[in-house]
């Protein structure tokens, strides 16, 4: 029975130090995936940030031999999805695609919104890009300041259109209309994609969306781009001038960024990152971004991401209260 004993307590001893090994730490990631893992969107299909999603996870399912599902949960400014990664198991098989406005915006406006360095693992940046204010053609208007000059001429305050109270472009609309002194009604919408499919019916006359999913109806014609923000012009609306160009400073830049629930192993996190900036460097991934309308793609380590994270969510907090804005 001793001998028995002592042999237990010598292999939990062997099994304790091989654990504690960087090679033994290292063996989950080099594993990982072993089974299809859900990437979940913030947004309905056919958005900006669905179309980067969708992009992403078929080279990563390549370059894992492993399926990447899309999975797309819209609602409540990107907290559903939010709250969903959040609580998924810490083991990389549910992974959050996000935006911005979801992540270092909300903690400045909703009490329950989540703190992403503390309920996520940054893993890594995928792009870098202002929005754009788009109009129906036939609103007598081709910039801000005429814009201006048109809402003070109307008997009753114009409707503007984003995607969520408190997404990225809301914050940038009431900033524009504190500057210029109007008044507009903000209509939040689930999703760029529908903001956009009310300005092409005609029932919205102006709102802000993602670059990346209008650039065929700007370059036909059927939707008139009117500003960018952000701090230079989008590539491919060359002839459009920024917010700040047009008199109204507004430079902030938006991105995505894929996340983690917390506690996920850092070797996970920093494979990921590693195969996120490899794909996201290839010549392939480069000319599918610039297509649209991100032909710089920031893809830092994770670290340099966590920072960028942290850099933002300060930054968003003084935007807030600038415009008097408090946490609900």
């Amino acid at each position: 029975m001793t001998m028995n004993l002592d042999r237990r307590n010598f292999m939990g001893g062997a099994i304790a130090l091989l654990a504690a090994s960087p090679l033994y730490a290292q063996q989950p990631a080099d594993a990982w995936p072993t089974r299809a893992v859900r990437l979940v969107v913030p947004g309905p299909p056919g958005g900006g940030t669905d179309l980067l999603g969708r992009l992403l996870a078929d080279n990563l399912s390549r370059a894992f031999k492993q399926t990447f599902v899309v999975d797309n949960k819209a609602g409540a400014n990107g907290m559903l999805a939010s709250d969903l990664v959040a609580h998924a198991p810490a083991d990389g098989s549910v992974l959050l695609f996000s935006y911005t406005g979801a992540m270092v915006v909300n903690p400045g406006l909703f009490e329950r919104a989540l703190d992403p360095l503390k309920s996520f693992e940054p893993v890594a940046q995928v792009g870098s890009l202002g929005n754009v204010l788009l109009a129906v053609p036939d609103l007598p208007v081709g910039n801000l300041r005429e814009l201006v000059a048109y809402a003070r001429q109307q008997p009753a305050p114009m409707s503007y259109g984003t995607w969520g109270v408190g997404s990225g472009p809301h914050l940038t609309m009431e900033s524009f209309l504190g500057r210029a002194k109007i008044g507009m009604t903000h209509v939040p919408y689930k999703g760029a994609s529908s903001v956009t499919n009310d300005l092409l019916g005609g029932t919205l006359k102006i709102g802000w969306v993602d670059i990346s999913s209008v650039i065929p109806y700007v370059k036909s014609g059927k939707l008139k781009p009117l500003a960018v923000s952000g701090p230079q012009r989008a590539p491919q609306f060359p002839d459009v001038p920024t917010m700040t160009e047009q008199g109204f400073p507004f430079e902030t830049m938006s991105w995505y960024g894929v996340f983690a629930p917390a506690r996920t192993p850092r070797s996970i996190v920093e494979r990921l990152n590693a195969e996120v900036v490899r794909i996201v460097s290839t010549p392939e991934f480069r000319e599918r971004l610039y297509a649209l309308n991100m032909p710089e793609s920031p893809t830092p380590s994770v670290n340099v991401f966590r920072q960028r994270v942290a850099d933002d969510l300060k930054t968003w907090r003084e935007i807030l209260q600038d415009l008097g804005i408090k946490p609900e």
